[in-house]
């Protein structure tokens, strides 16, 4: 913990002497998160979808995540730092390092992204204060969290965009294992927020033609409601394994400090010509207690007929509180 607070310090330090002048741009952002979480109806320890290498029954810390971005001109860089059980849970070097990257934009319309980034993949991503839910769905579970490697983006239009990368398998940043000559290759189309995403290749974890195919998007059908939606597709004959799934994003907002959200979502596996499917139901209410800081109160009842969830039991819910604060 010290060696990451003093590294952040370093980094900071280092940013503020060199960005003293007009061209510069230095930015320091993050989030603090903590949660009281319970499985109801079972004395067993571990809410289901809490992001966490220890989940708790009881009160539980969630991660410290500093953002430093330091733009000049045409280039700049983003020093992700976290550090927690959330941050373990989802990312490498013991969350230490959740995003470093360098980037190059030559015109408005292209940028090249080079070093470790947060996936492209998927609707939710590791940050809580990003997600409308605390607790993470099971198509976020199963990853990809992060990458690294180079990304190009090219932004067409205000509605139309393009995303190709050429990265290392992922099971790497995930610290499963070690560099190897094998690569990911991803790709991505978007279309008025709407976004189909393809990652194919080795996944770090012994296999070489891992597909992941995945839709993201969403409508708004007011100002105050709204339907997200993510489908999603991964396959290796290699493993001879894979998942498919989808989740829906219902969102209404009644006020300016209160909104409620309804997420339903299944989920399959399938290995070895075995299948197993879970599907899980996530009331969640946010409330803002001031600019800065948000409470959220999450019901969660997951079920399955094919696995056992928690204690002998084919269904858990669970209950949980989270304050999250963004500075």
């Amino acid at each position: 913990m010290k060696k990451i607070i003093t590294t952040q310090l370093f980094v900071l330090i280092g940013l503020l002497a060199k960005g003293q002048t007009n061209e510069t741009k230095l930015k320091v952002s993050g989030t603090v998160d903590t949660y009281y979480s319970t499985n109801l109806f079972t004395s067993s320890v571990g809410t289901n979808g809490v992001l966490s290498d220890v989940k708790a029954n009881g009160f539980g810390l969630g991660m410290i995540n500093t953002v430093f971005t330091y733009e000049q001109s045409k280039t700049g860089i983003v020093a992700d730092l976290a550090y927690g059980p959330r941050a373990n849970a989802a990312n490498a070097y013991n969350g230490a390092i959740n995003q470093l990257y360098v980037y190059f934009q030559p015109t408005e319309k292209l940028k090249l992204t080079l070093g470790q980034f947060n996936t492209f993949y998927g609707y939710e991503v590791i940050s809580p204060e990003v997600n409308f839910n605390y607790t993470v769905s099971n198509l976020f579970g199963a990853g990809p969290f992060s990458h690294t490697g180079l990304r190009i983006d090219y932004f067409h239009s205000d509605d139309v965009n393009f995303m190709v990368s050429v990265t290392n398998p992922h099971g790497i940043t995930s610290g499963s294992n070690t560099t190897t000559d094998e690569y990911q290759l991803g790709f991505q189309f978007g279309f008025k927020n709407q976004y189909l995403n393809l990652i194919y290749g080795a996944d770090g974890f012994g296999f070489q033609d891992v597909l992941y195919l995945d839709y993201t998007g969403g409508y708004d059908f007011s100002d105050s409601f709204y339907l997200g939606i993510n489908a999603a597709y991964s396959n290796s004959k290699d493993a001879d394994a894979g998942y498919s799934g989808i989740a829906l994003y219902l969102q209404k907002k009644f006020s300016k400090v209160f909104s409620a959200g309804f997420r339903p979502e299944y989920f399959k596996t399938s290995s070895n010509n075995v299948e197993t499917s879970i599907s899980a139901f996530t009331f969640t209410g946010n409330t803002h207690l001031s600019k800065n800081l948000k409470l959220t109160a999450e019901l969660r009842y997951d079920t399955s007929k094919d696995i056992v969830l928690i204690s002998g039991k084919d269904n858990v819910t669970g209950f949980t509180l989270a304050s999250i604060y963004t500075f």
